[in-house]
């Protein structure tokens, strides 16, 4: 009888011994990166990429913020503005990240990678920075959302709004007609923003 005690003590220690193992085996597996990390998933960081644009008027006082996100697309711009002319207006990203008031002239032209037309009516069009026209409530305020599929966030594409000497983001007096070259006779710009400042 005692041996079969011993025998069945010897037996679960055995198999006790088998489990820890295994754990053991398990854990080192985890340990050596086998099971996904944030690090594999490179593009939804990467994806998730937000940058917060702040917009001032050419007396360089606050007029609102707009919200870039990566998403699958392009990317997502929201715009929150207020004390704006009524009306509508051409909204546009340009090729510099430089707001000087106060004509903003400093930003240059339409973010233009692909040097196309201006215009979402022009054969050849649009600019990458080619945006929809906004339209600004009689109480001067304006809240718009849209996606813009030629542009990313992602540092390193020709496309990037994040380049060396940045982009910004303007709203102009007029409303955008989609053709005319080089900026849709928009007018005058009196709102600008700088990306990834």
């Amino acid at each position: 009888m005692k041996r079969w005690i011993v025998l069945i003590a010897t037996m679960v220690f055995f198999f006790v011994l088998i489990g820890c193992a295994d754990t053991d085996e398990m854990e080192n597996t985890h340990q050596e990166g086998n099971e996904p990390s944030i690090e594999t998933f490179g593009s939804l960081s990467e994806e998730t990429t937000e940058v917060n644009v702040t917009m001032y008027n050419r007396d360089m006082e606050k007029v609102g913020t707009a919200t870039i996100r990566q998403v699958h697309d392009g990317i997502n711009i929201t715009l929150d503005a207020s004390n704006l002319p009524p009306g509508t207006h051409g909204f546009h990203i340009h090729e510099k990240g430089l707001c000087e008031a106060p004509d903003f002239e400093s930003a240059g032209g339409h973010f233009n990678p692909t040097n196309a037309k201006h215009g979402f009516e022009h054969p050849e069009g649009p600019h990458a920075g080619d945006l929809p026209n906004i339209v600004v409530k009689e109480d001067g305020t304006v809240r718009t959302e849209g996606i813009a599929d030629m542009v990313t966030l992602i540092k390193g594409k020709k496309n990037s709004l994040l380049k060396n000497d940045g982009t910004a983001l303007i709203i102009h007096a007029e409303a955008d007609d989609y053709r005319s070259q080089p900026s849709g006779n928009a007018g005058d710009r009196i709102a600008c923003g700088v990306i990834g400042e």
